[in-house]
């Protein structure tokens, strides 16, 4: 498995930001969600329209966002999933405004559909960000970079004996030979190593302690060599954890706020947020703290 030697481009020549590396040097970016659905679990409804979508992203990019992601779908539990037409139908004129709007601005799709991530490149997204493994090959065709999740439909068996320890290791262990298949899967379908990120799934087939296990050690799956995605923003594990059950509420801000200077401290090259400007703040001084002495004041 061949890690990358360059970092990620656009297949339209806009630059892209660099991402830190894991040893500590440059500083986190910070991707911010733009969604396009009315049942998102926290922000549904916003971006009704590509007016709407505009104004949105405009306030994302004055808070400090390096990349702004846009979803047409929600991938919440219980979501009702769109048809292609029905997902692009959203995406693609709020797609072509944002374009519009803010020609420099790295743009990032979340879809799980093939159709529509073709459908965005060519209408001018930079970044496909695919939680069901299924754009590897328009990513290879079009030379869009690829952030790739890890998602299985039922959450990894606890090991059986041997206490917490064996049972972190059996999760890990299935964890990460699950992502080196889907890496392999990519980089044989011809995706180029540079342009591949990954995404450890936090909130998608495991269970609460499984994704605080993720964020705890996410130095094991940043050890597979690309650079990592984290997309924790006031998901439910937070409001459990807190008991905190309002998706928007203070408490889980924080909550996300705590993830994510954890998650620095582990590896993560990108965090992906509801609120940039709360986190640009907390981002850079987990960045400061994670380089010390190297830090360039």
């Amino acid at each position: 498995m061949e890690p990358p030697k360059t970092h990620w481009r656009s297949p339209h020549g806009r630059p892209l930001p660099a991402p830190n590396t894991t040893t500590g040097g440059g500083r986190t970016l910070i991707m911010g969600i733009l969604n396009l659905t009315p049942d998102s679990f926290s922000d549904g409804g916003l971006c009704a329209s590509p007016e709407a979508a505009v104004a949105r992203a405009r306030e994302l990019a004055a808070a400090g966002a390096d990349v702004l992601d846009l979803g047409a779908e929600s991938t919440r539990p219980g979501h009702v999933p769109l048809t292609v037409g029905e997902e692009l139908a959203r995406l693609l004129p709020a797609l072509a405004a944002v374009r519009r709007a803010l020609p420099e601005m790295p743009l990032s799709v979340d879809t799980r559909r093939a159709e529509v991530a073709a459908e965005a490149v060519a209408a001018g997204a930079d970044i496909l960000n695919d939680i069901a493994g299924s754009t590897i090959a328009v990513a290879a065709a079009t030379g869009a970079p690829l952030i790739l999740m890890h998602h299985r439909e039922q959450p990894i068996a606890a090991g059986s004996g041997g206490g917490f320890s064996a049972g972190a290791d059996a999760f890990w262990g299935t964890l990460l030979d699950e992502c080196r298949a889907l890496v392999r899967r990519a980089l044989d379908a011809g995706v180029a190593p540079e342009q591949l990120w990954l995404d450890p799934g936090f909130g998608f087939g495991k269970t609460p302690a499984q994704n605080l296990e993720v964020v705890r050690r996410l130095d094991r799956f940043a050890a597979l060599g690309f650079p990592v995605l984290l997309a924790a923003s006031r998901k439910s594990t937070i409001g459990r954890v807190l008991n905190a059950p309002l998706p928007a509420s203070p408490e889980r801000q924080r909550g996300t706020d705590a993830v994510t200077v954890w998650g620095i401290a582990r590896g993560a090259a990108m965090v992906r947020v509801h609120d940039v400007a709360a986190t640009l703040p907390v981002a850079r001084m987990a960045d400061a703290l994670k380089q010390g002495l190297a830090f360039p004041f």
